[in-house]
């Protein structure tokens, strides 16, 4: 990948990014990317409830999540950050269709996910 660019470091410098991917392979090529883009990793967690915790306790300023965390398409997770505030990128196999409309408006990179796309989206949700 690409090293991240100026603005994207600025963008990323310093923001609690919260990963949550159940590929452990996808799970660190994100987090190393978006890490040495200057943001600061939460995770990667592999399923939701983990999640939930951290965003309950801890705070985040954005996330990557994966819709599909092993048991299915699930949205609750991406429903509790939008609860919250919190920006996020889905980063999936699935098919847009399948995104919920309430949901709809949610950035979408589509696996396999290309780290500098995933970088880049989650910079524009911090702008």
């Amino acid at each position: 990948m690409p090293a991240a660019t100026k603005t994207e470091r600025q963008n990323l410098a310093g923001r609690r990014i919260l990963v949550v991917e159940d590929d452990f392979f996808l799970a660190s090529d994100a987090a190393r990317a978006l890490r040495e883009a200057g943001a600061q990793i939460v995770g990667p967690i592999p399923r939701s409830a983990p999640a939930l915790d951290v965003l309950a306790r801890d705070g985040v300023d954005a996330a990557v999540v994966d819709i599909n965390l092993g048991d299915g398409p699930s949205f609750e997770l991406a429903d509790a950050l939008k609860r919250h505030g919190v920006p996020f990128v889905f980063v999936t196999g699935y098919d847009e269709i399948l995104i919920p409309e309430r949901l709809a408006d949610v950035v979408t990179v589509l696996k396999p996910a290309d780290m500098k796309a995933v970088v880049l989206a989650v910079a524009g949700l911090l702008d």
